[in-house]
This record gives C-alpha cells, sequence and structure tokens, in this order.
C-alpha cells in the first residue's frame, strides 16, 4: 500500500509530505486548488511522462518520491528481487525532472530506466482517472475489462503462444515464396557448379602432390641425366671415379698407420666416407633405375594438373582450396533443396499450427461467454443501485469468421446496455449518457477492483455527474472496497467524502506575488466543516453541519 508521498517543487506546490492510512481517503477542495495533484504528482513517480511545465517556476528541478509497503505484495516482491532491487518492507520509487524536461528515475535510490519504474508501478497501484468513462466504449478496452474480471491469463497466453508459432511459420513460408525465384536461379548455377566439380572430383591433398609428380615428370629427362652423370663420376666410370680414388686412398693411409698411429684417426674417417658414398651411390642408382618417362603417364598429370589450376581460377582461389569450395557449394545446394523440401511441407505444418490455435482460443472463448454473464449480471445490479433502476447491462462475446487470426482470439468482445423500459440493449455510447457512462465505468471499475492484485487503488474524480442519493450509494460500494484494498478517492460529493477513515483538504494559498497548493489531513471537527460546505457551498448553515454530522455518522 502508499504509506508516503513527498513532492517538491512540483507545479504549484513548493513543498508537500502526506501519509496515507489504510483504508478509504477521500480528498477534497475548492475548484481550482489542485485536488489532484498529488495524483499526478504519484503519476510521474509510477512512470508517466514529464512535461517542462511541471516544475515550479523560478525552480531548477522537482522531485517527487512514494513510499510502499510491500510486505504483503508477492508479486512487487518477486519483481524487485529479479531486479537487484529489492530493500526491506518498503520501497521508494524516485523521480527528479529539470526545468529542461529532462528526468531521472530509482527504485530503491539505484537509477533505473523509466520503463522498469513503469513495470513495477503496475504492480503497486492502479489509477482510475475522471475520463476512464470514455474508454470503456471502445471494443478494445471491452476486452481488455472483461478478461480481467475473468482471470483467465493462462488461457491467453495460450492463445498468444499458438498465434505466435504460427505467425512465425506463415512469415517463413511468405519469405521461401518471395525468394523462390532468386532461390531457383541460385540452384540452377549451383548444380552445374557443383557437377563440374564432382566430375573432376580433386581430393584434399591431391593438388599438392599432383604439383610434386608434374614438376618431376616434366623435369624427368633432366633428372636421368644428371643422376647418370652423377653416378659416373662416383662410381661407373671405369677410368677414374670418386669410389675408388678414396678407396685407394684409405688403403695406403691404413697401411702408414703401422709407421705413423697418429694417422688412424685420418684414415678412420676416410673409411666411414667411403662407406657413405658406396651408400649414396646405391640409393642413386635405385633412384635412377625408378625414372620412368612414360608420355602417357605425363600427359595424364599434365592434363589434370592444367584442369585444377583453371578450376581455380575459374572460381577465384588458390587450387588447393578448391576441395573445401567443392563440399561448401554442395552443402548450399543441398540447404536450397532443404528449402524447396521445407515449402512443400510447410503447408500441412502451418494449417496444424492453426489447429492448434483455434484449439485454444475455444477455451478461451468458452471462458468469456460464462465470465460474461456473471459480469453482465453484477454490473446490472450495480446499475441498479446507482439509480438506473431499470438499467440493464450485457458482455456480448461473439466469434469472428475473419480467416486472419488475433493475438487475443477469436472474439468480438461489446458492452451492450439498456437504461429505460423497453429500450433494446445498444452499444452504451449510443443510449448512455455522459452521467450515465460515468456510472456504469465506476460500477465496472467496483466490480473489477476486486480481481486486482495491487493493493492500492485510486479514483481521480470518478463520480463526475454523480448526485444525490446515487452518490451516496457510490461512496459505499467505495467504503465497501476498501475494507481489503486501500482506496483513495479524489471528489467533490460529500456522500463519497464522508465515507473516508481519512479525508485530505487541499487549498490553494496566494500572497499576490505567489501561489502554493497545500495539503491538510482534517481533524473530525474539520471534516464536519468541510462535509458542510461541500453540501452547501460558501455560507455554511446548522442545517448543513447537521446534515454533515449525519453523514459523517452514517
Amino acid at each position: 500500500m502508499l504509506l508516503h508521498l513527498n513532492i517538491q517543487n512540483f507545479a504549484i506546490v513548493r513543498s508537500l509530505d502526506i501519509d496515507w492510512n489504510h483504508g478509504m481517503t477521500t480528498i477534497t477542495g475548492e475548484t481550482g486548488a489542485g485536488k489532484s495533484i498529488a495524483i499526478d504528482a504519484l503519476g510521474l513517480c509510477l512512470g508517466e511522462r514529464a512535461l517542462t511545465n511541471v516544475v515550479r517556476p523560478g525552480c531548477k528541478k522537482a522531485e517527487l518520491s512514494a513510499v510502499f509497503g510491500v510486505l504483503a505484495n508477492p508479486a512487487a516482491n518477486k519483481w524487485l528481487k529479479q531486479h537487484d532491487l529489492n530493500g526491506d518492507d518498503e520501497c521508494i520509487l524516485r523521480r527528479v525532472v529539470s526545468a529542461e524536461g529532462r528526468s531521472r528515475a530509482y527504485i530503491n535510490g539505484s537509477q533505473v530506466p523509466l520503463a522498469q519504474l513503469k513495470e513495477l508501478g503496475q504492480l503497486l497501484i492502479n489509477i482510475h482517472g475522471q475520463h476512464d468513462h470514455q474508454q470503456i466504449v471502445k471494443a478494445v478496452e471491452q476486452r481488455r475489462m472483461l478478461d480481467d474480471y475473468a482471470g483467465h491469463q493462462h488461457l491467453m497466453d495460450d492463445v498468444k503462444y499458438h498465434h505466435q508459432k504460427w505467425r512465425e511459420l506463415t512469415a517463413e513460408l511468405k519469405q521461401l515464396q518471395e525468394n523462390k525465384l532468386q532461390r531457383d536461379a541460385k540452384q540452377q548455377l549451383l548444380q552445374y557448379q557443383v557437377s563440374e566439380l564432382d566430375e573432376f572430383a580433386l581430393q584434399p591433398g591431391e593438388f599438392e602432390t599432383l604439383e610434386a609428380d608434374y614438376k618431376r615428370y616434366s623435369n624427368s629427362q633432366h633428372l636421368l641425366n644428371e643422376t647418370l652423370m652423377s653416378l659416373q663420376q662416383l662410381s661407373d666410370n671405369e677410368e677414374f671415379n670418386v669410389l675408388d680414388s678414396l678407396r685407394r686412398s684409405c688403403d695406403s693411409l691404413s697401411a702408414l698407420t703401422s709407421v705413423d698411429n697418429s694417422l688412424s684417426p685420418i684414415a678412420k674417417v676416410l673409411e666411414e666416407a667411403q662407406i657413405q658414398i658406396d651408400d649414396a651411390c646405391n640409393d642413386l642408382r635405385q633412384y635412377y633405375d625408378r625414372l620412368e618417362l612414360d608420355p602417357e603417364t605425363f600427359h595424364f598429370l599434365e592434363e589434370r594438373y592444367s584442369q585444377a589450376i583453371q578450376l581455380a581460377k575459374k572460381h577465384q582461389l588458390a587450387p588447393e582450396n578448391l576441395p573445401d569450395f567443392h563440399s561448401e557449394l554442395a552443402r548450399e545446394l543441398a540447404n536450397i533443396s532443404s528449402d524447396e523440401s521445407r515449402l512443400s511441407a510447410m503447408g500441412e505444418e502451418i494449417e496444424k499450427a492453426r489447429q492448434n490455435y483455434l484449439e485454444v482460443a475455444e477455451v478461451l472463448s468458452d471462458s468469456r461467454q460464462k465470465q460474461a454473464k456473471k459480469l453482465g449480471a453484477l454490473i446490472s445490479t450495480s446499475m441498479q443501485e446507482l439509480n438506473m433502476p431499470h438499467g440493464e447491462f450485457q458482455a456480448r462475446v461473439e466469434q469472428n469468421t475473419s480467416e486472419q487470426l488475433s493475438v487475443h482470439g477469436i472474439d468480438e468482445v461489446s458492452f451492450l446496455v439498456s437504461i429505460n423500459p423497453g429500450q433494446p440493449l445498444e452499444a452504451m455510447n449510443k443510449v448512455a449518457s455522459g452521467g450515465e457512462l460515468s456510472r456504469i465505468s465506476l460500477a465496472m471499475q467496483v466490480i473489477l477492483a476486486d480481481k486486482v492484485v495491487t493493493p492500492s487503488l485510486i479514483f481521480d474524480e470518478v463520480d463526475v455527474g454523480i448526485s444525490g442519493p446515487t452518490a451516496a450509494m457510490v461512496g459505499s460500494k467505495l467504503q465497501q472496497l476498501a475494507k481489503n484494498t486501500q482506496v483513495i478517492c479524489v471528489t467533490h460529493l460529500p456522500q463519497v467524502a464522508s465515507k473516508g477513515h481519512q479525508q485530505l483538504f487541499v487549498a490553494k494559498l496566494t500572497d499576490g506575488e505567489h501561489t502554493e497548493t497545500k495539503v491538510t489531513e482534517l481533524s473530525e471537527p474539520a471534516r464536519i466543516k468541510e462535509i458542510a460546505r461541500l453540501l452547501a457551498g460558501d455560507k455554511i448553515t446548522e442545517h448543513s453541519l447537521a446534515n454533515a454530522q449525519e453523514l459523517l455518522a452514517g
């Protein structure tokens, strides 16, 4: 519930502190005194848009803060914990607005986006304005009010979920259909490219091997000549070769070691060199014997190597990257084929999603039908209690036949009323006057208030156009509502003001140069005088005072 409101330099308020009690609080005052100013300030604390003229003239900024008790508000406590903004048993909303129109919002001392302030505010308090009756003639508002009364949020969530699924599928289908021509052209190109690469079938690492073999074959004659010449020089030339000369030197030095042992290391090195050169000659001879000059093999290598180069140039990449590129194109072609398969199967999937939506929407519709009857009976009774003795109300729920699905279900909700005997039920804006609409709106708000989870309700002059016995009944209904909920009501009616457990009086003071609004809590004697003023106007009489005492006693 709302515990405290502090206002600094807001509109014509210099400084104001208001403590709020349990039960019903009424706010009264002279016309133009600013009875709704506390409600306006509270609205800013709850995240409403700030204008530059909210700052008191001559001041740099306006500061507003509201303290709420959240101990018995599990929804608000859960929200605060989820956003790491929880405090103790109280929650403080604060708003600072500069003269230039810039504003900052705070929750429990932490600066937050305005959207968060608004989100939390909806869990703390519910404000009903004096023009709300103008909204109830709108179809969207009528459906919302019926759903609020029915309390079937889980059914609405089911409809929203399946509507979203259907919508996503239809959007996907539309995208696939729009891209079909482009996809067909792309598919033809990819099929040609993949087919060409499939036919060539270059394997990973093959080009590197192919390049090495091509270089060897293209230089095979030169390799043969040079290898043969090296063998001749090393071992095969009968007149002179390196191996024979080295062998003779080894034999000579080995014989000399018996004369001078210091030649032994040299002899040993030459022996090792002889062994290594002999091994090298054997390896070189085997290499020479394996060298081929097969024209067919060379032609195959040359052709494949050349084709790899051409394909790589065609696709503007390195030849060794052709296998990866081939795989990438094949995957892209498979994806396009998958899109085509998806396109052909989507009709059935969309129809299934549509049927799922219609099933849950039908359940929601049944709930609306049942709750509409109950709501109609309750509001009809309230209308009769509010000085419309022949009043009849009906919440009509009709299923629409549109192919286009709505996130709100398949129903068209409309509120119909009859005010006079024999008058058929018709749309409210056709048969109800402004005052009657106001009373019907109030009846709805009182009935729906039991369904609202917020612990505080504010009624800002919702009793406009009401007087006499009707006003007394309005006051009684609001007082009854205040048994379980904190009710704050801005009113000009003595019958309503007298029902409050607490009464605040708003006065506008001026010294000729400056104007200021003050709010004071009225004592019992002061309440009697204020109720008498509301009854009789500026001239308070003994009779009006007696009537005021009677109202307060009732």
